[in-house]
């Protein structure tokens, strides 16, 4: 598949600001790199969810994590137990997320997202 010049421009920006806010405020896979690859790029839900994930699984906040860990922002227990349960969920995730149509897919994104923003927002 040849990329045009303005997907490779749309998808370095995509990297860079997921990279950002990734690094700033440790998100960024699922609320910047997938709502760019619907919506600018064309990709579907399933699409795009995939291809965030092959994104993340290469250490790409090896260098953030190497900074948190540094100043002593990294909970190495939690984090591993977090990792161990991360890789089963993930695969019955993605089973369940195949098999959705994409609009519903992309509801439930779309709701989690606000949820999660306005539980922010208001606070505890």
């Amino acid at each position: 598949m040849m990329l045009t010049a303005k997907q490779v421009i749309l998808l370095v920006i995509t990297g860079l600001l997921a990279g950002m806010v990734s690094g700033a405020l440790g998100v960024g896979g699922a609320i910047i790199i997938i709502p760019f690859l619907v919506f600018f790029l064309g990709l579907s839900q399933q699409q795009a969810q995939g291809t965030s994930l092959m994104i993340l699984v290469f250490p790409v906040g090896i260098f953030a994590v190497m900074n948190y860990a540094k100043n002593g922002y990294v909970n190495y227990p939690f984090a591993l137990i977090v990792i161990l349960a991360f890789l089963l969920g993930s695969y019955i995730g993605s089973v369940f997320a195949v098999n959705l149509p994409e609009k519903a897919l992309q509801k439930g994104f779309a709701i989690l997202l606000l949820f999660i923003g306005i539980k922010m927002l208001l606070g505890k």
